[in-house]
């Protein structure tokens, strides 16, 4: 009986659970970046060249899933590294701004090449090889890789960088480096998020990584809470399933949407993980035990 269950729940579900995996590799791929202090906004672009470039290559060519993931992998961090030197000196907004324009230029780059890209109409058919092991294989990795990184000489320049740019390089730290290291290795994570999700729902269009994708990978960096690896993976889960719990309210389901999202960032500004208020509130419950 319980495995029937399963079996169902798996039919129907399935696509859901795997798109909190692949949102969960996005919102992490932003955290990246956050966590060396950079405003970036190009996240939902690299999603799109990770996506259509490992598509393209198994459509088109019959390349083996591995090797179009990798390719997927490497084309968005071939192309942050290429776009790094010049937007990277930028910060903030400025920042910001810029990754935002490189976003509607991919966009526009694939509306226009509609020969290769299918133009507005996107591609179609494509192989559905993503398994539910690739996503929760991937997810594991990246965290593993981050989880280690966060705690070694990088994490730790990161940090410093994130806190004060410019003390950071008078105590010898190369941030111009670690900006590119922390960029390209987020749009690696971006791209193959990009990859696993192409071959989960068979089509993929311009219109899926706009500016509206942009903004919602940023969201769940944020609402989950940018200080542990936790945080992103939370607020991926939560904008995820959150549109499909509140389906029965039809109509509203949107407006719901918003405004639990924006009684969230109300009374819990640092995110739904913060590690400090977690430890507050567990020390609280044992001196009432």
């Amino acid at each position: 009986m319980t495995v029937a269950w399963f079996g169902t729940f798996w039919d129907v579900y399935s696509n859901l659970v795997l798109s909190v995996g692949t949102n969960a590799l996005l919102a992490l791929s932003i955290w990246l970046t956050l966590a060396c202090g950079m405003l970036s906004i190009a996240n939902a672009a690299f999603m799109a060249i990770g996506a259509y470039a490992s598509a393209l290559l198994t459509l088109n060519f019959g390349w083996p899933f591995p090797v179009a993931l990798a390719a997927g992998m490497a084309a968005p961090a071939l192309m942050a590294f290429l776009i790094g030197r010049p937007t990277l000196r930028l910060s903030g907004v400025y920042l910001a701004m810029a990754t935002l324009a490189f976003g509607e230029v991919v966009r526009i780059v694939l509306l226009n090449t509609d020969r290769v890209t299918g133009g507005a109409l996107g591609l179609n058919g494509i192989p559905q090889l993503t398994r539910w092991w690739h996503v929760a294989l991937a997810l594991a990795v990246t965290l593993a890789v981050l989880w280690r990184m966060r705690r070694s000489r990088i994490g730790r320049a990161f940090e410093a960088i994130k806190e004060d740019e410019t003390a950071a390089g008078l105590m010898g730290i190369d941030v111009a480096g670690y900006k590119m290291l922390a960029f390209v290795l987020g749009a690696a994570i971006a791209g193959l998020a990009g990859a696993l999700n192409a071959h989960l729902t068979f089509f993929i269009g311009p219109g899926e990584y706009g500016f509206d994708r942009a903004v919602e990978i940023l969201t769940m960096a944020i609402l989950g809470g940018i200080g542990s690896l936790t945080g992103p993976v939370v607020g991926a889960v939560i904008l995820t399933l959150l549109p499909e719990l509140l389906r029965a309210l039809q109509n509203f389901r949107l407006v719901f949407n918003g405004l639990i999202l924006v009684l969230i960032v109300l009374f819990l500004p640092r995110g739904i993980w913060d590690t400090e208020r977690l430890r507050r509130w567990a020390g609280i419950v044992r001196r009432q035990a």
